[in-house]
């Protein structure tokens, strides 16, 4: 567990065009972990934790981001680099890391021996996008030893031994509440005006949309937003955070009531020099 935790947002602002757990060696056979969420979510038999997220549905969904995944993306891009940036303001090398989630591609593509990183792990919960990444590796002329995971980290086994060293360091990033507002307002007016209410859109409360909503939608969000070159605005917002495990190199904080100064002497003493 993470002792400190600092966040940070930041807006993208993409133009789109508008259309009608088994560690493995490099190369080696994939392992895949069975989803031990059967029986353990008990949503529908009033026992055990809630389900609010579906995991089955959520790994169908990365393998079909696995298909239609290029080389590059803007956003992951985007956001891999500003992670990276993060990397870089710490001045200690970290030489084993874990990479998980949508970015974990760029973050490989665009790493380039940054953070000290000499070995790195890469897992996700598709078998689908980790045999992506590894035809990228396939790609790559560095020297980076790199492993690859197939399994869910709610569910893993080995999920306990997943957490950060002493002094480790935690990187995240999760798109915000302004993602993609654009198209949630489009959405809104035309449900309104086609079905006269509205039902939520975002996860894990998705809907899909009649087909005369999700045209209007699409007509609608060309008239707000669209662009005199033919396309619209996308925001993304992406909220950054940093975490670290308590180490005793650390800076602590003093003991309270050990301060020599009062904040009333430093107010007197730098109030008057400003006068």
């Amino acid at each position: 567990m993470a002792t400190g935790l600092a966040a940070g947002g930041r807006r993208l602002l993409l133009p789109l065009h508008l259309r009608a757990a088994h560690l493995l060696p490099p190369q080696s056979h994939l392992s895949s972990s069975a989803s031990a969420a059967e029986g353990m979510d008990g949503g529908d038999r009033g026992g055990g934790r809630v389900k609010i997220f579906d995991r089955e549905l959520k790994r169908r969904q990365r393998d079909r981001a696995a298909w239609a995944m290029g080389k590059t993306d803007a956003l992951a891009d985007a956001v891999a680099d500003n992670l990276l940036d993060r990397l870089e303001d710490c001045r200690k090398a970290f030489p084993s890391a874990l990479c998980l989630g949508g970015s974990a591609g760029a973050i490989r593509r665009l790493l380039r021996g940054r953070g000290g990183i000499e070995k790195l792990i890469m897992m996700d919960m598709s078998a689908d996008m980790v045999r992506k990444w590894q035809e990228m590796e396939n790609a790559t002329d560095d020297s980076l030893e790199t492993h690859f995971v197939v399994g869910d980290e709610e569910y893993l086994p080995i999920k306990e031994r997943l957490a950060l060293k002493p002094d480790g360091l935690f990187l995240a990033a999760i798109l915000g509440g302004e993602t993609l507002k654009e198209l949630r307002i489009a959405c809104t007016i035309a449900q309104m005006e086609r079905e006269g209410g509205i039902s939520p859109r975002m996860s894990p409360l998705a809907q899909i949309l009649k087909k005369d909503t999700a045209l209007a939608t699409a007509a609608i969000y060309q008239s707000m937003f669209g662009l005199e070159d033919g396309t619209i605005p996308a925001t993304f917002q992406v909220i950054y955070m940093t975490g670290w495990k308590e180490h005793p190199s650390q800076q602590k904080a003093k003991r309270r009531g050990s301060a020599t100064v009062s904040f009333s002497d430093l107010q007197k003493q730098f109030g008057s020099n400003q006068s």
